[in-house]
């Protein structure tokens, strides 16, 4: 290297290479920045010295970053995501807040977290959470890239260090319309499903994957019809008759309370769900301390609560999935 990399190295340096990479152009780079183009320039410039490899090049769609370039983005959000924490950090020793929590969750746990939120704020009150709602593929892309401090999920990333905390029951069914003809069955083999049309969710989705894996262990090839990012598109398309679907029992509460939809009693396995907390690289503010240990306990007595509500349909009911880890993850 042309200099010591850890001695040497800035932070504009860095942000150069991290709203490059966002940007796509040394142009659009340098608006964001607020900078010259020359300045961006030259910051690269050095940080490649430093680094003693290309960082960048360019291809037919703009600047991107070589593997290399890649490794050390990986150093910006660390450092970017540890300065937003000593900042927090400095704030509640100032006095000027009580500090933030961001909190991510997969859209089938949308249904009781808010709750779980509105018991945490009552007990800190001058902790701020914020909310990020999304499928499996954004929130793991949200936790790789440090924007999370807690993260309700059906199961943590492989490529993220995490500690796992039970939350509580996560149940999946295959539900229907009433007038199915499954519907009035007292048990429902799974081979009598094969020549149902499945409404399911998107790629990239954790309850697709729940619902791929129960047909693979069933030995189970249905039809699958629409794919769709909602959860509620999909109890409507149900209800419309337009297939049945595989889904979790958070989402369908007040459905199968009215009548508008009904489990189907296949048989199948359960587990338990956990909660997941990343120790490796993020700092650990008070406000994030103490969300760490009082979230899961709220979110276990709001997934308590649910239960204790569930309906009389869902009594004979069998989940017909493992219940995944619902987890809480922490940087």
């Amino acid at each position: 290297m042309a200099g010591n990399f850890s001695r040497d190295l800035t932070i504009r340096q860095l942000r150069a290479l991290s709203t490059l990479h966002e940007a796509g152009s040394i142009t659009s780079a340098a608006n964001r920045l607020n900078l010259t183009q020359p300045a961006v320039t030259l910051q690269l410039r050095n940080l490649q010295a430093l680094a003693g490899l290309p960082l960048i090049q360019r291809t037919g769609d703009g600047m991107a970053l070589t593997d290399a370039g890649a490794h050390v983005l990986t150093l910006v959000e660390r450092i970017e995501a540890a300065l937003k924490d000593c900042e927090q950090s400095l704030d509640m020793i100032a006095g000027r807040s009580g500090g933030r929590v961001a909190m991510g969750a997969v859209s089938t746990a949308k249904y009781f977290v808010p709750f779980a939120i509105a018991a945490f704020s009552r007990r800190f009150p001058k902790i701020e959470v914020t909310l990020r709602i999304g499928n499996r593929e954004e929130i793991r892309d949200a936790l790789r890239g440090y924007d999370l401090d807690i993260a309700v999920m059906g199961r943590p990333p492989a490529d993220v260090e995490v500690e796992m905390k039970p939350l509580g029951r996560h149940p999946h069914f295959i539900i229907a319309a009433p007038d199915h003809r499954l519907a009035r069955r007292r048990h429902v083999a799974p081979s009598e499903l094969a020549n149902e049309t499945f409404i399911t969710r998107e790629q990239g989705s954790g309850t697709r994957m729940l619902m791929q894996q129960y047909f693979e262990r069933v030995g189970l090839e249905p039809k699958l019809g629409m794919a769709m990012d909602s959860n509620e598109t999909i109890k409507q398309a149900v209800m419309a008759g337009l297939g049945i679907a595989f889904i979790s029992q958070h989402t369908v509460f007040h459905e199968l309370e009215d009548g508008r939809l009904v489990v189907l009693k296949v048989k199948g396995p359960a587990d338990r769900p956990a909660v997941a907390r990343d120790q490796a690289h993020r700092q650990d503010p008070a406000a994030a301390r103490a969300g760490h240990a009082g979230f899961p306990r709220q979110g276990g007595l709001a997934l308590s609560a649910e239960f204790k509500l569930a309906p009389g349909r869902c009594r004979n009911a069998r989940s017909v999935e493992k219940i995944e880890p619902v987890p809480y993850v922490r940087h």
